[in-house]
Formats: structure tokens, C-alpha cells, sequence
């Protein structure tokens, strides 16, 4: 940007008051660097300053990761930005309205999670004998690894 050459040493904070600032580590500054969603500059020492306003663009980061998007998804919200600005609290209600339903799988996910928890976990790993009834002779296993039964429930066909 034109501007930051203009701005005054008060504008830039360090990486270290960053993470400080924003509760992260200096490890993960620098990787949502690498990943474009944040800029530094170099100062003379080749030592990383930030602007100001990227504390809201990590707070905007976290913010979407906790709603569960993937740090692609993340950037390509920020890059809808004019001029990599930092987002405004409209910025963040439009982009937060296209997030709604993945909150929505999120909360049905849980909810069936807290529902069968006592009497399966994934695939009913957690007693032999229940495994029997939902995966008899492992026939979950042809649908890929992991627990699969957590993802969708207990299949009507077991």
C-alpha cells in the first residue's frame, strides 16, 4: 500500500506486541502471512512490523475459524476487500450471513454428537458388543476411514 510509507512509526506494532495484543502465537502470525491473509513490513533489520489494524484482521481470523472455515475460505472473505482493508463491522454482517448455514451443520452436528454420545461413538468402537449391532463383520469400513457413523448417524440399513 502507497500509504503505509506515510504513516507515522505509531501506526506499526511489532510481531511480538501483535501476538501479545491478539493472544496468538508469533508462529502463527507468520503463518497467516505466508498464507496472504495478513502483510508486515520489513524494517532495516529485516524485522517484521504490522499495521495497527491488523489486531482486527487476526481477530476477524479467529473469529472464522471458530466458526469453522477453512483458512481458504477465510482469505477469499478477506480478499473480497477493497484495497486489503481491515473489515468494518458491515463488512463482517455481509460475510457472516454466508456463514449462517455452516453454523447451522455445526449445531445439528453436535446436537446428534450429544444425542447418540452414550451409545456410540463413530462406529460403536467404544463396546464390542454394540459394534456387533451397528457394524457387524465392519462393513463400515468400505466407506472410508474414520468414524463414520458420526458423521451421518447410524445407517437405517445396519
Amino acid at each position: 500500500m502507497a500509504e503505509e510509507t506515510t504513516l507515522s512509526k505509531d501506526h506499526w506494532l511489532s510481531i511480538g506486541e501483535i501476538a501479545r495484543r491478539a493472544g496468538v502465537a508469533s508462529s502463527a502470525l507468520r503463518f497467516y502471512e505466508d498464507q496472504g491473509l495478513i502483510t508486515s513490513r520489513r524494517t532495516a533489520g529485516n524485522q517484521r512490523q504490522y499495521l495497527r489494524s491488523t489486531l482486527r484482521r487476526v481477530a476477524f481470523v479467529q473469529a472464522a475459524q471458530r466458526v469453522g472455515l477453512a483458512l481458504s475460505e477465510i482469505k477469499a472473505a478477506l480478499d473480497s476487500l477493497p484495497d486489503d482493508r481491515t473489515p468494518t463491522r458491515t463488512d463482517w454482517s455481509r460475510l457472516s450471513k454466508s456463514w449462517r448455514s455452516r453454523l447451522d451443520e455445526r449445531i445439528s452436528e453436535l446436537e446428534r454428537l450429544r444425542d447418540d454420545l452414550d451409545g456410540c461413538i463413530g462406529c460403536g468402537c467404544l463396546s464390542l458388543q454394540r459394534c456387533n449391532l451397528y457394524n457387524k463383520n465392519d462393513r463400515l469400513a468400505e466407506r472410508g476411514p474414520g468414524a463414520r457413523i458420526l458423521n451421518v448417524g447410524i445407517p437405517s440399513e445396519l
